[in-house]
């Protein structure tokens, strides 16, 4: 029986694309394309080398406007993000969160892939007066016509995880956070309250492999929990 279901996940496995792995989620999303049987190979696309080597990785360094051709994809999970502090400005930052989402996204279809797995954010919306949830909410639409099969979207709220080894200074606004969601957690509806990176990428993970047909847009309240689930699957 071990052997009969090794066979059939080598038959099955799937070629992955992670952009943005160098940060929370995409850390997380690699990881664990990486330690599962139903993905063949994973190619990580990133402007910085990753500390890591593993014999289903392929690493590359990259201009996402001008992405590499790959001989075949089955499956894209897009972790890019910034923040207009941190980008300098807001065509900066849609440079990043709409341009480079939308490259990533094009040219995985191009290639082959049938489902897509994106991480946006919670308040994403393409008519909202606020320029981060508009840009957001711009990127989301936009995927949703490139003709994917399956297309998951994660919308997380506040995220946390270990910054430490990704070279990220501690955010301020992440301590204050969650320290006001721990005083005031039982008054605070799920999607609200803040969460774990890894259980946002096991979410977004185990909504490419299910593959729904169309778009679905998992909140923030339906990811807390997703890494323990997933472990205990």
């Amino acid at each position: 029986m071990v052997v009969a279901e090794a066979a059939s996940a080598a038959l099955d496995a799937r070629v992955a694309v992670v952009a943005g792995a160098t940060g929370l989620v995409g850390r997380a999303v690699l990881a664990a394309l990486l330690a599962d049987n139903y993905t063949s190979a994973v190619h990580s696309l990133g402007r910085r080398t990753l500390p890591l080597t593993h014999t289903k990785l392929t690493q590359h360094i990259v201009d996402f406007a001008a992405l590499p051709e790959l001989s075949h994809i089955d499956d894209v999970f897009i972790c890019l993000g910034t923040t207009i502090k941190v980008a300098g400005s807001q065509a900066a930052f849609r440079a990043v969160d709409y341009d480079a989402v939308m490259a990533v996204a094009q040219m995985g279809r191009a290639q082959g892939a049938t489902k897509l797995g994106v991480v946006s954010a919670m308040g994403a919306d393409a008519k909202s007066g606020v320029f981060y949830n508009r840009v957001k909410g711009d990127v989301e639409d936009a995927i949703a016509q490139l003709g994917y099969t399956s297309v998951s979207i994660v919308r997380p709220s506040l995220l946390v995880g270990d910054r430490g080894p990704l070279n990220q200074p501690e955010r301020s606004g992440e301590r204050i956070g969650l320290v006001v969601s721990k005083l005031l957690k039982p008054l605070i509806p799920a999607n609200y309250l803040p969460v774990q990176a890894e259980d946002v990428a096991a979410g977004l993970v185990q909504a490419v492999k299910a593959g729904k047909p169309g778009v679905q847009r998992i909140l923030s309240g339906a990811l807390q929990g997703a890494a323990a689930r997933a472990a205990a699957a």
